[in-house]
């Protein structure tokens, strides 16, 4: 009897995804994937994570992943002998740290994330941003160095690896007009992808719950918002340092077209899932109105 009522509980859930899966289907989703949970020591965590994201593949959902990689690029730093500089939340990125840029996102990360998918039979296509993504010298009143803000973004050969049933993977490095190599924000990149791809959702996976009225508790997620509501939210100081970025690049997105836009826990076992599949959602999620 106990194993019957565990079967008839699988296939309520199998039930509620059902209208999720014929409505996504052939959709678009840009998933930003960083969070201290790219470092975990339990190859679960990131495993539970390329596992979600290719049942999205499976499903007929087309995913593009965006990812970064700092603790890395910190750490590289560190071996090199190069002390790691931030204005504002921003990596300064001198001649020497923007080769340790390019070496760890572009290959060591970049490399980490699509062995993690592929190793779930799912085909990946590996895109160091800086092939597919322009950008121009980040301004600032400080300057930071090979930082840029991404300008355009080639679309051709990302939705030719989507047509072939391929899920791309792209890093959060770009190219201005002479081909020099520059660091983006990954939020940044994971917005700007979305928007060009005209994606219907864009998810940033994390290491926080979502967005919390109070951040030191739980218990305050705001589960759904509207655009018009992230202003009051952040005068109040309730979105804040490395959520205001995210957020930021979120309301960007959504009025340049993109549908929905969540944030989500990726140390929560299957979080993506339960977001995007369950009615009530575990994230945050930010909407049109």
């Amino acid at each position: 009897m106990v194993a019957y009522e565990e079967s008839q509980a699988k296939a309520r859930i199998l039930m509620e995804a059902l209208p999720y899966v014929r409505r996504f289907r052939g959709s678009i989703f840009v998933v930003k994937y960083g969070g201290s949970f790219m470092d975990s020591p339990d190859p679960e965590v990131r495993s539970g994570v390329a596992k979600d994201l290719v049942f999205l593949n499976f499903v007929g959902i087309k995913v593009v992943v965006v990812h970064g990689g700092g603790k890395a690029i910190t750490r590289e730093l560190k071996n090199r002998g190069i002390q790691a500089h931030f204005i504002d939340g921003l990596r300064v990125t001198d001649e020497q740290t923007i080769d340790a840029v390019d070496s760890v996102l572009n290959e060591q990360v970049n490399r980490e994330v699509a062995d993690f998918v592929s190793s779930h039979d799912c085909e990946v296509q590996r895109f160091p941003g800086k092939r597919v993504l322009s950008c121009e010298k980040l301004q600032s009143k400080n300057d930071l160095g090979f930082v840029g803000q991404v300008t355009q973004v080639n679309t051709d050969p990302i939705i030719q690896a989507l047509d072939a049933g391929k899920m791309p993977i792209l890093s959060s490095t770009a190219s201005d007009s002479q081909g020099v190599c520059y660091n983006v924000n990954a939020d940044n990149v994971a917005s700007q992808v979305a928007m060009a791809l005209g994606a219907r959702r864009l998810v940033y996976l994390s290491d926080v719950p979502g967005l919390l009225r109070n951040p030191e508790d739980p218990s305050t997620l705001l589960s759904s918002l509207a655009i018009s509501e992230v202003k009051p939210l952040e005068e109040a100081g309730v979105i804040s340092a490395g959520m205001l970025p995210k957020v930021t690049s979120a309301v960007e997105a959504l009025k340049a077209g993109v549908n929905r836009v969540h944030f989500i826990d990726g140390r929560m076992p299957h979080s993506i899932l339960l977001e995007i599949f369950t009615d009530q959602g575990i994230g945050t999620e930010i909407v049109h109105a």
